[in-house]
């Protein structure tokens, strides 16, 4: 596929580097020589210095042939104006817009056919929001991943001594849970990737990723660690755009404070947070901390544009007392660093962003993608076309479906309607939960036409085989 990839920036390079990766054409435009020649080192692709918002660029970043413009860069106008330009003068199939500002995610009128031509609109401020939402919700979990329009959850936690499944095979689990069916999809312990089987013994410390139903996650939980007691207190060190977000979101549910260092900035969230508590300050204060009861916080969130503050403020926070901590970390070479030295969670936004771009570039009908483990795994929702003589996959029982070593079917979902419009999460008619069916997978289950199949892989050179996999043949269409 030939992808025009405009701005360089943490969404954009994270991009390239995921597509460079298998096999597409990329290229990469931006303002910056520098930043480009610096890409281009590392990867196998073009670049073009230049606006993205000019027709002359475009031009020269091959507009006229391309299959997809991807249009990321930091400003919302020049992503607009690129991806109607792409359709008016080069007829781009695919035209994915990057929007940072509520103004016109709130009006999806302007994206289009008659507007600015947006075929996909993704808030990556809003992806995160969502994110660390549910790592306050499940604070137990080191991820929390929907699928299937919600009905479905993919969890990762850390196996805890004193777990019920702790020294024990993984077949014990339908022992304790009787009544709830949930599938390991994988086990990483120590960095490196155990496929499950039945007499797979789990161990503390071990990085444990099932899948259930959305409403049966918490009880999976109990069987790996100690339950931690709901989150009440959330303090969230920075007031830009992600944190202005999640105060407005949670301040309702929970009692939260924000840190804000800009007076300026902390006058305007007084102004638009009702309930939230909002403080003139440097979150990597002792004693602000200390006056703020830092050590009754039951989740500390580092959100500021600093890296390195958003470092130092969440091992402060640790150390004097914050049950939980996450720091928000851009530089994709600190969140290894980080992850293991007191900061429970360090969430690399490029890498949470990914998924909602990565699912209109994959092959095949792809419902959903998700980034695991800083990129080295991924979990697919992909919906099953076609019939047993047209699919590799459609009434076929699981185990005689040819999956690469490493991937695993997990779940499936089905009564899900069809998706469509500017949002990947939006689905053309409301589903109809009731309608809809979650099958956890076993050797023996058939996959029908229509199914939304969940599946994880390991490693993500598999992504590919997979995706074959679930193409129909060519006389079906």
């Amino acid at each position: 596929m030939k992808i025009i990839i405009l701005g360089a920036g943490q969404v954009g390079t994270s991009v390239a580097e995921n597509l460079v990766s298998e096999a597409n054409d990329i290229t990469m435009v931006d303002i910056d020589p520098k930043r480009l020649a610096l890409l281009q080192d590392r990867l196998d692709l073009r670049t073009v210095v230049g606006d993205a918002s000019h027709p002359s660029v475009l031009v020269s970043a091959g507009a006229h042939d391309a299959d997809m413009i991807l249009a990321v860069t930091e400003h919302d106008e020049t992503n607009l104006v690129a991806c109607k330009l792409a359709a008016s003068l080069f007829n781009t199939p695919t035209k994915i817009a990057r929007i940072r500002s509520t103004e016109y995610l709130e009006h999806p009128e302007i994206f289009s056919a008659e507007n600015f031509c947006v075929d996909f609109a993704i808030c990556p401020e809003q992806i995160l929001t969502e994110y660390i939402e549910k790592l306050i919700e499940f604070p137990e979990a080191l991820q929390v991943l929907d699928f299937a329009a919600g009905e479905v959850s993919l969890v990762a936690v850390r196996a805890l001594q004193g777990g019920l499944l702790v020294g024990q095979q993984l077949q014990e689990l339908r022992k304790h849970v009787p009544n709830v069916d949930t599938r390991v999809a994988a086990i990483f312990r120590k960095d490196r990737p155990i496929i499950p089987e039945g007499d797979t013994v789990i161990e503390a410390e071990d990085e444990v990723f099932f899948i259930a139903a959305t409403e049966d996650i918490r009880t999976v939980m109990r069987e790996l660690r100690r339950m931690d007691e709901p989150v009440k207190h959330v303090m969230i060190a920075g007031g830009g755009k992600i944190g202005r977000r999640l105060g407005g979101t949670l301040e309702k549910d929970y009692q939260v404070r924000i840190i804000e260092r800009n007076y300026q900035a902390c006058e305007r969230l007084a102004g638009e947070l009702s309930d939230a508590l909002v403080l003139h300050g440097d979150a990597t204060d002792e004693t602000l901390l200390e006056d703020e009861n830092i050590a009754e916080m039951d989740m500390f969130c580092a959100l500021t544009n600093d890296d390195e503050n958003n470092i130092m403020s969440a091992l402060l926070a640790k150390r004097m007392g914050a049950h939980k901590v996450i720091a928000l970390i851009n530089r994709s070479a600190y969140v290894d660093l980080v992850q293991s030295s007191g900061i429970d969670i360090a969430i690399s936004p490029a890498q949470v962003t990914i998924g909602s771009l990565l699912a209109y570039v994959r092959h095949g009908d792809v419902a959903a993608v998700h980034s695991l483990r800083r990129g080295a795994a991924e979990a697919l929702e992909l919906v099953a076309h076609g019939d047993a003589k047209s699919s590799n996959v459609v009434g076929r029982r699981i185990d005689e479906i040819k999956l690469p070593k490493g991937a695993t079917i997990g779940a499936i979902a089905r009564g899900l309607p069809k998706t469509e419009g500017l949002f990947g999460e939006h689905f053309a008619n409301e589903p109809d939960v009731g309608a809809i069916k979650v099958v956890i997978a076993h050797h023996d289950t058939v996959i029908e036409s229509e199914d939304h199949v969940i599946l994880f892989v390991i490693n993500r050179k598999m992504i590919r085989e997979v995706e074959k996999l679930f193409q129909v043949n060519v006389g079906f269409l």
